[in-house]
């Protein structure tokens, strides 16, 4: 090891990354690192303005990039959103699978419908976009997926039970596919986050969202940019002998 082959590490130059979810929270705090990384960004989310606000602020940055409005409950938009980023960068060499609903119903209480938009966007979505994206990221010679689940995987989560079980399944992919498509050099892996200050925690109400980060030992919620080193680590040469992981990026909120 010496300084140049460290300074690869984490160099993302020339390669291109799809992020869902790439908008706003974590998505965006990841598209950000990305480009400071040296990678063209697409970024993917349900509103088009978004996703042309994001756009022009990752070029602002000094990098490259596309946003295109995607649903991840709707099968058609996926195939359309790896034919966009091929059609513009000519390769697709990291997948962040990272745009969720966060849905909640009592257990009891489900309705067919809250079911089916649960798992459409947090478990099918996410692997039927690796799946489109798999002749592509076959040909890449650095291709890695990266699948955000979440801490909630891992714990008793009665209240958010559908997107927590959706999340374990989601991580159960990740390891079938680490397996699958390791002879073809695809790397998989997840991140698990606790709580982060994102919409989605803060949409909970101020007294969930306040009890939700005093719950790790470390008693606080994360930054979204918090997220961009484990989420950089596992796209980049710095994990090149790693698939099949999950790394809890959660203060310690997930007991071992």
């Amino acid at each position: 090891m010496d300084q140049a082959k460290l300074d690869r590490l984490f160099d993302l130059t020339g390669r291109v990354a799809v992020v869902t979810g790439g908008t706003r929270g974590i998505g965006r705090a990841i598209a950000e690192g990305f480009t400071a990384a040296g990678a063209s960004v697409v970024v993917a989310s349900r509103k088009a303005d978004a996703c042309a606000e994001t756009k022009t602020h990752l070029i602002a940055m000094g990098g490259e990039a596309l946003g295109v409005p995607t649903h991840l409950g709707e099968l058609d938009a996926l195939d359309a959103l790896v034919a966009r980023t091929v059609d513009r960068f000519g390769r697709l060499d990291i997948l962040v699978n990272n745009a969720a609903t966060a849905l909640a119903q009592p257990l009891g209480s489900f309705t067919a419908e809250a079911w089916e938009k649960v798992y459409d966007v947090n478990l099918r979505g996410p692997v039927f976009l690796v799946q489109a994206a798999l002749p592509y990221l076959t040909e890449s010679p650095a291709a890695s997926v990266v699948n955000v689940i979440s801490a909630g995987a891992f714990l008793f989560s009665a209240q958010v039970s559908m997107y927590a079980a959706a999340k374990a399944a989601l991580m159960s992919f990740t390891r079938s596919m680490a397996a699958d498509f390791a002879p073809r050099g695809i790397r998989v892996n997840a991140i698990a986050p606790g709580t982060v200050d994102t919409d989605m925690v803060r949409n909970t109400g101020p007294e969930s969202a306040a009890m939700m980060a005093r719950a790790g030992f470390m008693r606080r919620a994360a930054d979204p940019d918090e997220m961009v080193g484990p989420a950089l680590f596992l796209a980049s040469d710095a994990s090149s002998f790693v698939t099949g992981q999950v790394v809890l990026a959660d203060g310690g909120l997930v007991p071992h």
